[in-house]
């Protein structure tokens, strides 16, 4: 690729964070010029007067690394300030502003903190302190000149404090104090008068814009234009139209690109691929497939017969039988002379998956195989000759299968398993991979909240698996304290004593696998003194073979105790492990906790889940461990984990396929979702879609929520 000028790369390279960014060989076909009106709101950060190199730091670790990001980094709450005559104890506790004259300056041995001693005009003492240059502070305070001092007041025995005020200003200024004041969320050398000032630049900074609210809309909401709206969220704790304007705007902008997305795979023609049964039909199935499986294959399979490429999301709960389903779809595309791929995030995923079918197919005219990272030489030769040559019926794999060297003879369908971890890019990937678009599946055993569905796959048509397959057992949940860790240990002592198989799953200190990592082995290194080498220990920083040989080894039931990190969430299948224990239960999200609950309950055996909690729980993780204990239904999980999390950490620790809402709340998302989407449809439909005088409005909208591969796609489609 030639050299793009900095600019144009750090807009491809941080938009392609949204989710909605094409990466790969078209990449150039893609790259639709910003309207030059934005230009001022796309300008890094250090084009704001004051901020440097230093200051770029923290506002970076904010992800403020542009004028527009700090337009929308609003304020979570405001400072009411009380302007006093004179001080009385009462108003501890409270932001004040009143004038005092200095009296006396005190130093305590060593660093010892700074004092000011001042009193107010009748005489009351107050104390402002500071931990650090008291220079500075002599020269803002000079004895017996009168200054407006304002800050939190605090008392200190007997004593009233400031303890470093937040304005100190003449007397003859005090008219300059704001009343009023947003508390923005900071990082560690920020503060938030910088912060204010920031904002208050980048809102200079804002154009004026055409309306893209369907003018009815904007009237029955009684919300204020959008440059408006901006000033009012920064500057007024009471403008909740202006924020709910805002987070409109947002919505709008994710559904008119997925339903432009949508829109132009409607456009595009596929190749009907219809199956004659010969091979279904053979299949031995474990059991009778469910009536929700059933009624999915049926909707998947009258889609693949379509010359409309399907683009479809099934979302099922753990263990409801989503593989099945999928397997049902590939064979169809064989049956009908077609390839299929399936797509896993992991490799124990796909090497899981390879198994599976592997075994459901053996004695039928199918040819698996498999391709990830790990495959070398001969082996990576003879698979790649095979899917060129027809003969390899279904590819099994990770992204190993979008490598440009990957052809396909005829690639009909693929499928996508845990389609959370992959964006609105990442999925039309494969649509490269044959000279028509393939059919796509993509599948998640996270339930969704509608309202996120919609949200963040509006351009699919969704089928839910909402029955268990008979013999799936409810799975015992049960919270305990940390603090009965050795009684844990006893537990599990007697369960192996038994003959059973456990999970024993290590707390997540952050976002950070190395730190997962160290917790992980420590603990595999605590349990070994007891089980000796009936511990095993996984995580994502091993290599492939090692966690396959792990793995493996636990399944034959040579582990008895598996120690892990959240490498296990998705899709590993033990039916013989019927006990999982979570340390630090309440640093999870509740979907991270069903899914990994979802690896027992497996077999025909009673399962049971510990989850192991600390001692200082706030309200939120109590609720969260308290709906645990109580259900096993995912889909009523889902739906609280968006109410006490977010959508933003909806799926546990953010996955990079997510498209992310700044402005939207979890309320707002859920009350303007339906008209968004509406308005979205109306635009599209009524409206002369981009290209309408609304329209035109609404592709700036696209590119200022950097939703604009949608654009892209318009133009190259």
């Amino acid at each position: 690729m030639h050299s793009l000028p900095a600019r144009t790369k750090w807009r491809v390279s941080h938009a392609a964070q949204s989710g909605f960014h094409f990466p790969g060989s078209c990449l150039g076909a893609h790259l639709v010029m910003r309207p030059d009106v934005l230009n001022p709101l796309f300008a890094e950060v250090e084009a704001l007067k004051g901020v440097g190199p230093q200051l770029a730091k923290p506002l970076k670790r904010l992800e403020l690394a542009r004028v527009v990001d700090i337009l929308f980094h609003l304020p979570v709450s405001w400072i009411e300030r009380k302007r006093l005559d004179s001080l009385e104890p009462g108003y501890a506790g409270h932001v004040v502003a009143v004038q005092v004259t200095p009296v006396d300056y005190r130093q305590s041995g060593g660093r010892g903190p700074f004092r000011v001693h001042t009193r107010d005009r009748v005489g009351n003492g107050l104390t402002l302190t500071y931990f650090n240059n008291p220079g500075w502070a002599k020269k803002q305070l000079p004895l017996g000149e009168a200054r407006i001092v304002s800050g939190r007041l605090d008392l200190y025995g007997e004593e009233l404090q400031i303890v470093h005020p937040d304005y100190v200003v003449p007397a003859e200024e005090a008219a300059e104090l704001p009343e009023r004041e947003p508390v923005y969320p900071l990082s560690e050398g920020l503060t938030n008068r910088r912060m204010a000032d920031f904002a208050g630049q980048a809102l200079a900074r804002v154009p004026a814009l055409e309306e893209w609210i369907e003018p009815s809309l904007a009237a029955h909401r009684e919300w204020p234009p959008w440059a408006e709206a901006l000033s009012l969220a920064h500057q007024d704790p009471t403008a909740l139209k202006a924020r709910a304007r805002l987070a409109y705007d947002e919505v709008f902008a994710n559904q008119l690109a997925l339903m432009l997305v949508r829109a132009s795979s409607r456009k595009r023609r596929g190749v009907p691929l219809k199956g004659h049964g010969s091979i279904t039909g053979a299949l031995k199935l474990p059991y009778a497939p469910t009536g929700a499986q059933s009624g999915a294959i049926g909707e998947i399979q009258g889609d693949m017969q379509q010359a409309v490429p399907m683009l479809r999301l099934l979302q099922g709960d753990v263990g409801s039988g989503k593989t099945l389903v999928a397997l049902m779809a590939l064979l169809t595309a064989v049956e009908a002379g077609a390839q299929g791929a399936l797509l896993a995030p992991t490799e124990i995923l796909a090497r899981q998956h390879f198994a599976t079918l592997t075994r459901q197919l053996a004695g039928l005219a199918v040819n698996v195989a498999i391709l990830t990272g790990r495959e070398k030489g001969r082996a990576r030769e003879a698979t790649l000759m095979g899917l060129a040559d027809g003969s390899i019926h279904i590819l099994v794999g990770t992204h190993a299968i979008f490598q440009q060297g990957v052809a396909y003879r005829r690639l009909g369908l693929a499928v996508i398993d845990e389609q959370h971890r992959f964006g609105v890019a990442q999925r039309m990937m494969l649509s490269d991979k044959a000279e028509r678009p393939p059919h796509l599946l993509v599948m998640t055993a996270t339930p969704i909240p509608r309202t996120l569905t919609l949200a963040q796959y509006g351009e699919m048509d969704v089928s839910r698996l909402d029955e268990m397959p008979p013999g799936r057992q409810p799975i015992e949940t049960r919270v305990l304290s940390s603090e009965r860790l050795e009684e844990v240990v006893d537990a599990l002592a007697r369960h192996v004593a038994a003959g059973g198989q456990a999970y024993w799953v290590c707390p997540l200190v952050e976002e950070s696998e190395v730190l997962d990592q160290a917790a992980a082995e420590q603990r595999a290194q605590l349990l070994k003194l007891r089980f000796g080498d009936k511990v095993g220990l996984v995580h994502g920083r091993m290599k492939g073979p090692e966690k396959d040989a792990v793995m493996a080894a636990f399944q034959r039931g040579d582990i008895a105790v598996l120690v892990a990190t959240t490498v296990i969430e998705v899709g590993v299948d033990v039916p013989d492990a019927t006990l999982m224990i979570i340390e630090g239960a309440d640093r999870f999200g509740l979907a991270q906790l069903h899914q990994l609950r979802g690896r027992v309950g497996r077999g025909e055996g009673r399962s049971v889940c510990l989850l192991l909690r600390g001692n200082a729980l706030s309200e939120t993780a109590r609720a969260r461990l308290a709906l645990m204990r109580e259900t096993n239904d995912g889909f009523r999980i889902a739906e609280e984990d968006l109410r006490l999390r977010g959508a933003g950490e909806i799926l546990g620790t953010r996955q990079s396929g997510e498209a992310r809402f700044r402005l939207a709340t979890p309320e707002l998302i859920h009350d303007l979702i339906q008209p968004a989407t509406d308005d979205a449809r109306l635009l599209v439909d009524r409206d002369g879609g981009l290209d309408g005088p609304r329209g035109r409005a609404a592709r700036i909208l696209l590119y200022l929520f950097e939703r604009d591969a949608a654009v892209a796609l318009l133009r190259s489609g």
